[in-house]
């Protein structure tokens, strides 16, 4: 694997074919590099990358990985995901090959993560996830014959019964400090009482509203970038979805849509991003008095709520827009009441009589 260097610039730079994973020679040049065994370093693990070999580094498979999944996830998923690989995983495991990383590796990353971070268990689970679904894709897609995350328990755990949410008595003391009818006002209104998630709510436009009907349609999500804006499709398709609004819900938007003049219906109608809604919630929580939660547990909150008033998870689900039932079931499912004491009580009643 040559490398050759610039006489003129003092620098390095490689030029070679390599074989994609089709099998195909292509030429690749590239400049710049302040010593020969960057310029070869650069070449081999190249070469690696563009076969799909497993012998390359876990940081260079990573980028495989994220080219592989950029038009599959959100960007907002794929910065976080950046930042939790880079943070925690890339630092132990980067220089290390994808194919010679073992259980005892993953054993030794976890008991670091663990003695060195006051981390709970939740997060814990999160960084988990992300390491498994590296080596996940390095298994079906490139082929790597040992996943070492299989043979490790994983750490952490998710655990929906650690859910922190609003009771509707909280709620009403958190909303009775904003000005009615104010922009986060509504916005609050529509997050406590349809359970949307905050980037659905911002990407709201005055033609996602039917009045007449009391509806409201989803189909869209807001997350700003590097300080760019982006609109992009809802989280699943299951998240694409018509929520039935109640009646003072409904007019509370239509009055706030009324004094947007000038504006057409494809704006947005709250011109915000999520970092300033939260930081209005955490000040107006203190106002309240209450409990400090983040602005998507107002999501748990319309949940439990609805669990309060006998809603069955299947209907929740809908609302909610989770893609699949047991996603509803294992977050809150443990929010219904016991029908243990219910049978007991109807097998006493059959022997009374």
């Amino acid at each position: 694997m040559p490398a050759y260097k610039d006489q003129n610039k003092g620098t390095w730079f490689a030029a070679f074919y390599y074989e994609d994973w089709t099998g195909k020679k292509i030429k690749k040049y590239k400049r710049g590099f302040p010593s020969k065994k960057d310029a070869l370093n650069f070449e081999r693990e190249f070469c690696n990358k563009a076969k799909g070999n497993m012998d390359m580094t876990f940081e260079s498979f990573t980028k495989v990985y994220f080219e592989d999944k950029s038009g599959e996830l959100k960007p907002r998923s794929i910065r976080n995901k950046q930042y939790m690989i880079s943070t925690h995983i890339i630092p132990y495991f980067g220089l290390k090959k994808m194919n010679e990383i073992t259980p005892a590796d993953i054993i030794s990353w976890q008991n670091d993560i663990k003695q060195n971070h006051a981390y709970s268990d939740a997060y814990l689970r999160m960084l988990q996830n992300q390491l498994t679904a590296i080596f996940t894709h390095a298994s079906k897609i490139y082929n790597l014959e040992n996943n070492p995350c299989k043979k490790v328990k994983k750490m952490g755990k998710s655990d929906g019964r650690s859910l922190v949410f609003w009771t509707e008595e909280e709620y009403k003391l958190f909303i009775a400090t904003f000005e009615k009818g104010s922009m986060h006002y509504v916005i609050f209104e529509i997050l406590f009482w349809t359970g949307c998630r905050i980037g659905e709510v911002l990407a709201l436009t005055r033609n996602d509203f039917d009045f007449e009907k009391g509806q409201m349609q989803i189909n869209k999500t807001f997350s700003r970038i590097n300080r760019k804006d982006n609109i992009d499709k809802p989280k699943t398709a299951s998240s694409i979805r018509t929520i039935d609004l109640p009646d003072f819900l409904t007019n509370e938007v239509q009055k706030y849509c009324d004094r947007l003049y000038g504006q057409n219906g494809t704006e947005r109608i709250f011109p915000i991003v999520a970092e300033a809604v939260q930081h209005v919630m955490k000040s107006h929580t203190k106002k309240a008095g209450i409990k400090k939660i983040r602005v998507h547990d107002l999501r748990h909150s319309h949940a439990s709520y609805l669990i309060h008033l006998g809603v069955q998870p299947l209907i929740i689900k809908e609302r909610l827009g989770h893609k699949d039932i047991r996603i509803t079931l294992n977050t809150y499912g443990h929010l219904y009441p016991s029908e243990q004491k219910k049978v007991a009580s109807l097998i006493n009643n059959m022997q009374q009589t």
